[in-house]
């Protein structure tokens, strides 16, 4: 199992904390220090469950400092893809890898499916 965090980001703190409670040990990848190639990021795309445009973070400085959001509908695949290898801070995260699957972004409850735990009730 692979995490690929920003450790300053409260969404990935969050994600964390969750993976810690259920006694999972993922390897532990630093997005900006160890940044995703256009290769991984082609294949986790492939492996994801949502289009490639949610891979943004739209609410990230850089997303906004590029004026990504009317941009984004103009670009091909492989450019969007150019534009994260070269951004990392364009990733939305976390990101978990797991048996050839995943998952970006936070939630309880799409960690509990994506990893067949039962959710905790609040």
């Amino acid at each position: 199992m692979l995490f690929i965090e920003y450790p300053k980001c409260s969404t990935c703190r969050k994600a964390k904390k969750f993976l810690n409670n259920e006694n999972l040990n993922p390897i532990v990848r630093h997005i900006v220090e160890n940044p995703l190639s256009k290769e991984e990021l082609h294949k986790y795309i492939s492996l994801a469950s949502i289009p490639i445009n949610k891979w943004f973070n739209t609410s990230g400085q850089v997303y906004r400092s590029m004026q990504l959001k009317d941009k984004l509908k103009n670009l091909s695949d492989d450019e969007k893809i150019a534009l994260l290898s070269e951004h990392p801070m364009l990733i939305k995260r976390p990101i978990l890898v797991h048996n050839d699957n995943v998952v970006v972004g936070f939630s309880e409850k799409d960690y509990c499916s994506f990893l067949n735990l039962q959710e905790t009730k609040k």
